[in-house]
């Protein structure tokens, strides 16, 4: 397969963020399956109307209400029908006789005239239903016992519910713009083992004209006020720099690598340790790794760790070598993928035959409609939009399920290498403009009890 480079998503949540609505905003992939279309069947309802018979000769006649029918996801509810009054003129036993005044042919009323009562009309009392049931929330099959994940998060702010997660003891890495000292000292306090990753709000970054050295002193002079700071410190593990860039040519590539080298050591001769590259899903092309390199040196002299994101879509298996092969397709050592699953083609071809297989922390990784050319709904952004698609073509009918089921099969993929240290799943408590990205609820529910029975002994 010739590789396709993706542009990144541009994900910042630091800065104002588009509405969650599908956008015109895309990245370029390769792969371009047929899509489906599917077509909702709908509920046909009838009624009935009950009409009486009329006597000419009568001045009244008894009614019955037609009973109700029932919805058939409702039990049948039980009533009396209303039974029809006697006829008037019409003996029945039990009951005296009531004789109609007589009417000539000629339309003349006869001398016997009486009266004939008023009747005033009773309302007819509806037949009670009984409310609807409350939908019940499905029960997920719970996930068996098996090995430590290496499932993160991507945090956008402070959420009990990532708590919930952070008990379970489970998380590798959480990855946040959320700086408070406070919420990151009780991450700590509740999963002391989980690494946690920081990045302050900056701009993109222009590559065609930086000055990697003077570019990397500002940025340490942003930095050092919050990784600096002894309240965040202590808690911190390390530091991004600018989020998903994205480099043109050889040239722009190696000034990234200069700037990300440079800030690497003067954070490193501090103390604090850095994530370099961070690049979006399909990035960089194969090609441009190789002016990289001195930033990748560079991370491993300090003890620092490789930032790479992996989206895909419809589904997590998409343009791997496992897509097309249902909902549950199993993954082993020699799959690779040009979104999910790159990062091996990266460290087997580039990094690994060099020295350089430094550990890799995926700081973003899920589903993301933002890639194009792809099946499933064209307007699709966040892995909630996904869920009738899933539905349809056999992923599962509930989709936070359908999710986590997707994420648990990358989980697997991860543990295959040692030199994964984990990867953070975007994104629970969302910022504003990405909530069909969020798993907050029914999908960190699943994920939890997942988390549960993989954690470290």
């Amino acid at each position: 397969m010739q590789e396709q480079t993706p542009s990144n998503s541009g994900r910042d949540e630091g800065r104002p963020q588009p509405s969650d609505q599908p956008s015109e905003a895309v990245e370029q992939t390769e792969a371009r399956p047929p899509q489906s279309d599917r077509v909702l069947s709908r509920r046909r309802f009838l009624s009935a109307a009950a009409s009486g018979a009329a006597a000419a000769a009568l001045a009244a006649c008894g009614r019955s209400r037609p009973t109700p029918t029932a919805s058939p996801l409702l039990p049948t509810p039980t009533s009396t029908p209303v039974a029809g009054s006697s006829l008037p003129g019409i003996a029945t036993p039990g009951e005296y006789q009531i004789y109609l005044p007589q009417v000539n042919n000629a339309g003349g009323i006869g001398s016997a005239l009486v009266p004939e009562p008023t009747l005033t009309p009773t309302p007819a009392k509806p037949t009670p239903t009984p409310p609807p049931p409350p939908t019940p929330t499905p029960v997920a099959t719970p996930f068996p016992p098996g090995p430590p994940s290496k499932l993160g998060l991507f945090v956008g702010r402070n959420h009990p519910q990532i708590f919930e997660l952070l008990e379970t003891q489970a998380v590798t890495v959480v990855k946040t713009l959320e700086l408070d000292a406070n919420f990151a000292a009780q991450i700590k306090q509740t999963s002391p083992r989980t690494l946690l990753i920081g990045r302050i709000d900056l701009p993109q970054i222009s590559l065609g004209d930086l000055d990697p050295a003077g570019a990397a002193r500002s940025f340490v002079e942003q930095l050092l006020p919050y990784a600096d700071d002894p309240a965040r410190r202590q808690h911190f593990d390390g530091w991004e720099a600018y989020n998903e860039p994205v480099a043109s040519n050889a040239d722009e590539m190696k000034r990234l690598a200069d700037f990300e080298a440079e800030r690497t050591r003067l954070l490193g001769d501090r103390g604090l340790r850095s994530v370099v590259g961070n690049f979006g899903t399909g990035q960089p092309p194969l090609d441009l790794w190789e002016p990289f390199l001195p930033a990748v040196q560079a991370a491993k002299e300090y003890n620092g760790w490789l930032g790479l994101h992996e989206y895909s879509a419809p589904t997590i298996y998409y343009l791997t070598t496992r897509e097309n092969q249902g909902r549950y397709p199993g993954v082993g050592p020699g799959d690779t993928g040009w979104l999910t699953l790159r990062y091996r083609q990266v460290y087997d071809q580039i990094l690994l035959p060099r020295g350089l297989g430094i550990p890799l922390i995926f700081t973003e990784l899920g589903v993301d409609g933002l890639v194009t050319e792809r099946p499933g709904p064209p307007d699709a952004r966040g892995w909630q939009h996904f869920q009738q698609y899933w539905g349809e073509n056999g992923y599962g009918i509930w989709g936070p399920g359908a999710y986590v089921e997707q994420l648990v099969w990358y989980d697997e993929a991860m543990r295959q290498n040692d030199y994964v240290v984990g990867g953070c799943i975007y994104a629970l408590a969302a910022s504003s403009g990405w909530e069909s990205y969020d798993i907050l609820g029914p999908a960190a529910t699943v994920l939890q009890q997942y988390l549960s029975v993989h954690a470290p002994a």
